[in-house]
């Protein structure tokens, strides 16, 4: 394999394992994503995308291009789910429409909560491992693969002799 094709073909593989992972929880395990979920799966979906144009160009300038977009929506991904991560915590406020709200003024309050209100809460974590929520994994997992992002960007960069 060619140069050029290599870290498209990388973040291909990252990308979809880890939309694999989150389709395998929600399918094969039933945890049914909140909003901020589905939203944090989006800089994957657009490194998938872009990694597979790259591949297809085949060339430098297009690997390039993606690694340095990559890196970015891997920040913006790791920014969102750490948001998420605050969330859950609660030491932030969520999306009205998907957490849990103070108290109602009245019935019809309550009742237009209710209708708008999301089946699954973004401030209730639903599945952790080593104490960590899968947001708090994904903080993890974005900011490793920016930094694989940058790193591979780094070396592509024609040397400097002088």
């Amino acid at each position: 394999m060619t140069a050029p094709r290599l870290a498209p073909l990388l973040l291909l593989i990252a990308g979809a394992a880890v939309l694999g992972g989150a389709w395998g929880f929600q399918i094969v395990g039933g945890l049914a994503p909140c909003e901020l979920c589905l939203l944090e799966r989006w800089p994957y979906y657009a490194v998938v995308a872009a990694a597979l144009a790259a591949l297809v160009a085949g060339r430098r300038g297009a690997t390039q291009a993606l690694l340095a977009c990559a890196a970015l929506a891997f920040l913006a991904g790791a920014g969102l789910a750490l948001y998420h991560v605050g969330v859950e915590q609660h030491w932030i406020a969520g999306p009205s429409a998907c957490t849990g709200g103070g108290p109602a003024g009245s019935i019809e309050e309550l009742r237009r909560r209710l209708l708008a209100q999301q089946v699954v809460q973004c401030d209730e974590v639903q599945w952790s491992l080593f104490g960590l929520s899968l947001a708090a994994w994904n903080v993890a997992i974005s900011l490793a693969l920016a930094l694989a992002s940058l790193t591979g960007l780094r070396r592509s960069m024609p040397r400097r002799r002088g």
